[in-house]
């Protein structure tokens, strides 16, 4: 049956998104859906690299509509067209990823990648000569614990969920923890965000961090690691924010908590500490 729920919206690069009710907000910038997925997540996770190699571990976090796996899957398959992709994806809400296969969204693609994801939105189970993907339908933080036990480790991930402020059931300290624990030794993981809270988050979970150039919107994303061998720098602003009220963490301990408790338990160590103010940090920095 076709899907209904969801209405392509236009973005700047020519691509389409769709715009979430449940989270108010769309699912991808208005300045391009797939130039987001290109330069906030395959340039960034070094797949043009990791092709070369015989097999490539994915992890995609909030899979939606498909553009960061497809993305990756042809840019893995234009460098090596015989590189074994093993993926799993996490996706809370099964309609997304078949409305965009319903809007034909996907079909800008490289053959056979639109009509592999086809198969996967209806099958959420896939396994091809060069394709095994297991799509998991489900609250991200009881799926990530089972992508853990399963021994999956990936060589990149995609952490790509609606924004800290209306989705901070995925930015937490806990949830991030179970995300890193998945991640290679030599693995490379890229988000969109840029929030402090996000890569304070990151680092208390043992990971270095690494500021991506703005793409489109003026703010960077993030790519982060194991190691700071390879990341790009941060400026001395963002070295500073990561010091100010702004960096304090989202916390979930149980896993289970509601967005709003989880924004009401930082609001209140935010109200507590005596961290310079982000407002404060701006000001410096405006006068500098």
């Amino acid at each position: 049956m076709f899907n209904d729920r969801f209405i392509p919206q236009l973005t700047a690069d020519g691509s389409c998104t769709f715009f979430s009710a449940e989270f108010r907000e769309s699912f991808h910038s208005h300045y391009g859906a797939r130039q987001e997925a290109q330069q906030k997540f395959v340039v960034p996770t070094q797949l043009i690299t990791l092709a070369r190699q015989p097999k490539v571990r994915l992890l995609d976090i909030c899979y939606g509509l498909g553009y960061n796996t497809a993305a990756a899957l042809e840019q893995i398959w234009t460098v090596n067209r015989n590189c074994l992709v093993e993926w799993v994806g996490l996706e809370y809400d099964p309609t997304v990823p078949q409305g965009a296969i319903d809007h034909h969204l996907l079909d800008s693609w490289q053959p056979p990648i639109p009509e592999l994801l086809a198969q996967l939105a209806t099958t959420h189970l896939l396994q091809t000569d060069r394709y095994c993907a297991q799509l998991s339908i489900a609250d991200a933080r009881q799926t990530i614990v089972s992508v853990y036990n399963s021994g999956f480790r990936a060589d990149a991930i995609f952490l790509d969920p609606f924004s800290p402020p209306h989705c901070p059931q995925l930015w937490t300290v806990e949830f991030l923890d179970l995300v890193a624990k998945c991640l290679r030794p030599s693995g490379l993981l890229a988000t969109y965000s840029c929030a402090a809270a996000v890569r304070k988050a990151l680092l208390l979970v043992g990971l270095k961090i690494g500021s991506v150039p703005p793409v489109g919107r003026r703010s960077p994303s993030t790519v982060a690691s194991r190691s700071d061998k390879h990341l790009p720098p941060l400026s001395p602003q963002e070295r500073e924010h990561l010091l100010t009220r702004a960096a304090i963490p989202y916390r979930d301990p149980n896993l289970r908590d509601s967005a709003e408790v989880i924004i009401q338990r930082r609001h209140r160590e935010q109200k507590a500490s005596t961290l310079e103010t982000t407002t404060q940090w701006r000001k410096r920095w405006l006068k500098s």
